[in-house]
């Protein structure tokens, strides 16, 4: 029995070491399954890190590629800028050469003509030197004539015969120095005028600004006029809308003005909302348009002049000339002109050129200003550049140029010749806006003038007026001895080209309601 026992026991002893081997087996292959498991899960994250990181390498490589390109862009930008600067150098050093050249075959010239008048001279003391000969002779084979007297009488003979000479030679040289001195101030004005070539604006005081449709017309006044009261209230100029069709007229003597409402008013039409908010935000983006504007024309008239040192407040001055006329001629585009010339001027006499640059290009600097302060645009304008630091010599000279105070410098006669020049040269300028416009008035006045007319326009440039009449006063028979009168007094008191048409209208109305 103790034997079937302890069979038993180590039957079982047997199974559970076999069980437990089984388990433990079973358990560490699982846990190298889960070791296995975690293993690759590891290097899936891994290899999608690497990936990852391989993406982001990829975008910074691609934005840096795109950085590389942009300042490649800019690189190629800057140096055509760069070419372009050189090629106006070079442009301007040409010039010179050119310059240069002319003062030396001028030289050679002059060394040539006084080469000749020393072979004159030479030759002419020659003919002396025999002449004297010739009279010592002559007085040798004189008898009774002492050695005193012979001296006396030959110089009283060599007076009498070079004192004609002399007289005429002196006459000769006098001629030749008038005739060179013409020739020299031809040259130096043609050589002047020739070098300089700026463009011409003209202005007028309205500006007339298309529509795309009549309806614009009512978006513009608002309900109840609100939109063009803001509008002109903002930009302080007339809009004048009338029956011409998808047409405005923005009025204003102040060219500024004008041209900050043109922009804005073309903004808002462009936008097609338009009320008081919209009004006053685009009013402020034309001011700081016109302004860059301004500035850019400063720039560039300091550019075409090559004046420097400018300072700021004085440069948004010279901009707003851009925007300025007289007599249809831009005062601006004048005030450059009138320094290339000077500047050329000056470099041919040997005066002082950047003098004569400044004071050209800002001789005008008042009229900037002219309308808003009292006193002459030359007093303005010299209390301007005193405020701005510029030399007594550019500020005298740029007061004489009106002869208001007698030039003290060759550089002031030269602002006063180049001034002239710039405004008498062919095409300049023109009848200025203001003109046409007391002439339009002056028809409108003889018109009103008679008995029973209402009312009187002239449209058309001034090539047509029309008179309403009041029909209670003026009948129809009257109609025709009343055109003909204003027709007759507007010959008598207006000059204007070509022919006015005269056209008198009587009309009748009565109203009545239907209720």
């Amino acid at each position: 029995m103790k034997k079937v026992n302890a069979q038993s026991f180590a039957v079982l002893l047997s199974l559970s070491l076999l069980v437990g081997f089984l388990f433990g087996a079973a358990l560490g292959y699982l846990a190298l399954l889960v070791h296995k498991r975690k293993s690759e899960m590891e290097l899936q994250q891994r290899e999608k890190d690497l990936r990852e990181a391989e993406q982001r390498s990829i975008q910074e490589i691609l934005r840096a590629q795109e950085e590389l390109q942009h300042l490649r862009v800019e690189f190629e930008q800057e140096q055509r800028e760069r070419r372009k600067e050189l090629q106006r150098l070079e442009e301007r050093l040409r010039d010179k050469e050119d310059l240069l050249t002319q003062k030396e075959r001028a030289l050679e010239s002059r060394e040539a003509e006084l080469k000749k008048y020393e072979q004159a001279l030479a030759e002419h003391k020659k003919e002396l030197e025999g002449l004297e000969a010739e009279y010592k002779r002559k007085l040798e084979e004189v008898a009774g004539l002492s050695t005193v007297e012979a001296k006396k009488l030959l110089l009283a003979v060599l007076e009498e015969e070079l004192a004609d000479e002399v007289m005429r030679r002196i006459a000769e040289a006098e001629e030749k120095a008038k005739e060179e001195a013409e020739r020299r101030a031809q040259e130096i004005l043609v050589t002047a005028m020739q070098r300089c070539a700026v463009q011409v604006a003209t202005t007028s005081t309205v500006t007339v600004i298309p529509l795309p449709n009549e309806e614009m017309k009512g978006r513009i006044i608002g309900r109840e006029g609100r939109n063009i009261r803001t509008f002109e209230m903002l930009t302080g100029v007339d809009v004048v809308i009338d029956d011409t069709p998808e047409t405005i007229v923005l009025s204003s003597f102040d060219p500024i003005r004008r041209e900050i409402a043109k922009v804005a008013m073309e903004m808002l039409i462009a936008d097609g909302r338009i009320h008081p908010a919209s009004i006053e935000e685009a009013v402020e983006k034309a001011r700081q348009d016109v302004e860059a504007r301004m500035m850019k024309a400063a720039e560039t008239a300091l550019m075409e002049t090559g004046v420097s040192g400018v300072p700021q407040g004085l440069m948004k001055l010279l901009g707003r000339l851009a925007f300025r006329a007289s007599f249809g001629q831009s005062v601006l585009w004048h005030s450059v002109e009138v320094a290339i010339l000077a500047g050329a001027m000056a470099g041919e006499i040997g005066a002082d050129v950047e003098v004569a640059k400044r004071a050209g290009l800002f001789h005008d600097i008042g009229k900037a200003v002219d309308h808003q302060v009292d006193g002459g645009h030359v007093q303005i304008g010299a209390e301007i550049l005193r405020r701005y630091g510029e030399s007594g010599k550019v500020i005298k000279a740029m007061l004489a140029h009106h002869e208001d105070v007698e030039p003290e410098s060759v550089e002031a006669v030269l602002i006063a010749l180049a001034d002239a020049i710039s405004a008498s040269r062919p095409g300049a300028r023109r009848e200025s806006f203001e003109a046409y416009i007391r002439r339009l008035q002056k028809m409108e006045e003889i018109a009103l003038s008679f008995d029973g007319v209402q009312k009187a326009y002239a449209i058309r440039a001034g090539r047509e007026i029309r008179v309403i009449v009041n029909p209670d006063r003026v009948d129809d028979i009257r109609l025709i001895k009343l055109a003909r009168d204003v027709a007759k007094a507007i010959e008598e008191q207006c000059e204007y080209p070509g022919q006015v048409k005269v056209v008198v209208i009587r009309e009748r109305r009565h109203v009545e309601y239907a209720r």
